[in-house]
């Protein structure tokens, strides 16, 4: 069985790939940095280490990787493949999709099995979105074949990843926790499950379960930490202050979800803890620019903070420890992060209030706007 992933990064080789390395796949990875590329192609494995007090290590082997710059080898490696799966970045598969488009075509020309797609980011809907740039670059006689053929299922992922330096570029620590969650409703009715994988017929409880607790909770105590100068999550969570805020908004979007979806509140309140516990992990030394990087995306209507605050607005919530990470957001610095250059330009431009405006959807006459733009005056009198 052969597996084509996007993404040799250090999510693709520490999470997916070596999920589907265990499963029995040879592992095609399709990467643009050449360093990655030629060290799997020539060695056929590497080591996982798990951010344990024990530093337990796992060798990951049947494993290559092909160019991503090479349109005709990446299409050829997705018509014969029996999955495919990205770990790219949201913003990256529209770059993806016409490797993934010709092989389809190439694929459907051959009259091959069904194959299954599946977007592992961190976003709602990620496959649907991969699914959107790809039927965006194939005829309609081919998208009329791939219907019932190629499959999208959406999927959850969670496992966390720090950036990290190694001598050997393929070594890659990671936290002994993960969940990979897909949506069973979208695949072929006769697909073969992957161990490790969960199935749902409903993904969407889960996918918002982990985005607004796990994703939520690590981008505040990364923009309320670099308000309070850390320069690492462990460092900032063990500040009483910081991981107070950390909870409220985590009991904020709690709230949200158990009215939406009916969870059951003291479960919830596990898994908050659990996760709390996650970014406290003593072995894994989780940089405050990392997790904070891409803020305009993290501010945007539809991400971890301003979707689960409107919905607590709607819901006679009062989400004020999300607002306060979305003004923290609005301080947070990185000269390497473009985003944040463009949102610092905005607010030194036009003002905070249109900054806000512009970025998150909330209107200026909204109350949330008025409450983000105090927190963001209290926290600029406080720096």
């Amino acid at each position: 069985m052969k597996a084509v992933h996007f993404g040799a990064g250090n999510i693709g080789r520490g999470f997916i790939g070596l999920l589907l390395s265990r499963a029995g796949y040879e592992v095609i990875f399709s990467d643009v940095n050449d360093t990655l590329v030629s060290a799997l192609s020539s060695r056929h494995e590497y080591t996982v280490e798990l951010a344990n007090d024990a530093k337990d290590t796992e060798q990951v082997t049947n494993v290559t990787a092909i160019s991503g710059k090479n349109a005709q080898e990446v299409a050829a490696a997705v018509a014969g493949a029996d999955i495919v799966t990205t770990a790219v970045g949201v913003n990256i598969l529209k770059a993806i999709a016409p490797g993934i488009a010709q092989g389809i075509s190439q694929r459907l020309n051959a009259g091959a099995q069904p194959l299954h797609i599946i977007a592992c980011e961190n976003a709602i809907g990620g496959s649907q979105q991969l699914k959107e740039h790809v039927y965006a670059l194939l005829d309609e006689e081919t998208r009329t074949k791939a219907e019932g053929v190629i499959f999208f299922p959406n999927a959850a992922v969670d496992r966390i990843v720090p950036i990290q330096h190694h001598e050997d570029p393929l070594y890659v620590q990671v936290e002994p926790f993960y969940e990979w969650v897909v949506d069973r409703s979208q695949m072929s009715p006769d697909h073969a499950e992957i161990s490790g994988v969960h199935y749902v017929d409903n993904l969407e409880p889960y996918i918002e379960r982990k985005l607004f607790t796990v994703n939520t909770g690590h981008c505040v105590a990364a923009y309320l930490g670099y308000a309070a100068g850390f320069s690492t999550i462990q460092e900032a969570i063990a500040d009483e202050q910081v991981l107070a805020s950390v909870k409220g908004a985590l009991e904020e979007t709690g709230a949200v979800l158990v009215k939406r979806f009916g969870l059951d509140q003291a479960e919830h309140n596990k898994y908050i803890l659990k996760n709390l516990e996650r970014f406290r992990n003593p072995n894994l030394t989780d940089e405050v620019s990392r997790v904070g990087r891409s803020p305009l995306r993290k501010l945007s209507p539809n991400d971890r903070l301003v979707r689960p605050a409107l919905q607590a607005y709607e819901y006679g919530i009062h989400p004020k420890h999300l607002l306060q990470g979305m003004a923290a957001a609005c301080i947070f610095q990185n000269d390497e992060d473009p985003e944040v250059a463009e949102l610092q330009a905005a607010i030194q431009n036009e003002g905070i209030g249109a900054a806000i405006t512009r970025y998150t959807g909330i209107a200026a006459d909204h109350p949330l706007h008025q409450q983000i733009v105090a927190e963001y005056e209290q926290l600029k009198r406080s720096n």
